[in-house]
């Protein structure tokens, strides 16, 4: 089995990213062979370039109208794509060449969907009472958080846990779970 390559999506500040990095920095199975967004500023481009991983930033009319990021990706021969904290809906010429998987900062279906990301989601599940939250590693399909599941933790969400103690709650579970089912989903397990 040769190596398998990961190219990682991210719009935002790439803590998930940095994780997945160091996780797999000693793996010889797995190389991460990219990070893509399509925020120029994403701190996600510093954290990638911190461990020497090849970055590229797109706009809306290369993701949306054009085949250049399969292309680029089938060169590179990238065996799975994996959205840490990627916004924008995945146009279907991705979704059909690659297998995607996604984290989502609750449990799907609840709190999915279009606007729900961050702090969105955990104000949404304060404000609804919750009396728990987690997370949903998912594929990806042509629409927001409906991807067939994979994986999902829970956390006990307390009566006067604030949106960030939330946050922070999610954020531990993301950090233990998405590297470990990455791995496993790259590698047949």
């Amino acid at each position: 089995m040769g190596i398998k390559r990961i190219a990682i999506f991210a719009s935002g500040s790439g803590t998930n990213a940095e994780n997945i990095f160091t996780y797999f920095a000693e793996n010889e199975q797995v190389d991460i062979d990219s990070l893509w967004s399509n925020k120029a500023d994403a701190f996600a481009l510093e954290r990638a370039r911190k461990f020497g991983v090849e970055t590229f930033v797109f706009n809306r009319d290369k993701f949306y109208g054009t085949d250049d990021i399969v292309d680029t990706l089938r060169k590179r021969k990238v065996d799975l794509i994996v959205l840490a904290g990627f916004l924008w809906l995945i146009p279907e010429n991705l979704v059909r060449n690659f297998t995607i998987v996604n984290i989502h900062p609750a449990l799907l279906p609840k709190y999915g969907g279009k606007g729900m990301y961050g702090m969105n989601v955990h104000k949404a599940v304060v404000e609804n009472g919750e009396k728990e939250s987690g997370i949903s590693i998912h594929y990806v399909n042509e629409n927001y958080d409906e991807g067939k599941m994979i994986f999902q933790a829970s956390c006990p969400v307390l009566p006067d846990d604030t949106p960030d103690e939330v946050a922070q709650k999610v954020h531990q579970l993301e950090y233990e779970h998405f590297p470990k089912v990455i791995e496993k989903v790259l590698l047949g397990q």
